[in-house]
């Protein structure tokens, strides 16, 4: 199991930007996908933005051109890097990780970051 720590959630206008993190107890490298989720209506969730072993990113269609993942592997750190935010992103950003433990794959999640967008 991957620990995650999520920081740098909070409030924010539309059209301004916030960055989220998410430090992993273990070296990224050894992480098959590491990214966020944001929580929808009706108990459901959608992929916001990705990090994959082989360095690739994915992003949804929503957020292509205004949000940025990228890494610190010094640090073991994902950054999600909002820009242009709209009062439609307001919602929870869940940071997980896909990651190996005793030959098993398994999915790991942060606590969660509120992201409030209004004026």
């Amino acid at each position: 199991q991957v620990q995650l720590v999520e920081s740098g959630g909070g409030s924010v206008q539309p059209g301004g930007a916030l960055r989220l993190s998410c430090a992993a107890s273990r070296s990224i490298f050894s992480i098959f996908e590491i990214g966020w989720y944001r929580q929808l209506s009706g108990d459901r969730r959608e992929l916001v933005a990705r990090f994959n072993s082989d360095g690739t990113t994915d992003y949804a269609d929503s957020v292509k051109g205004r949000f940025l993942i990228d890494t610190d592997d010094a640090k073991n750190t994902v950054y999600l890097q909002m820009n242009n935010l709209q009062p439609e992103d307001t919602t929870e950003y869940d940071c997980y990780a896909v990651a190996s433990a005793d030959g098993f794959q398994t999915t790991s999640w942060g606590r969660g970051t509120p992201v409030p967008v209004s004026s």
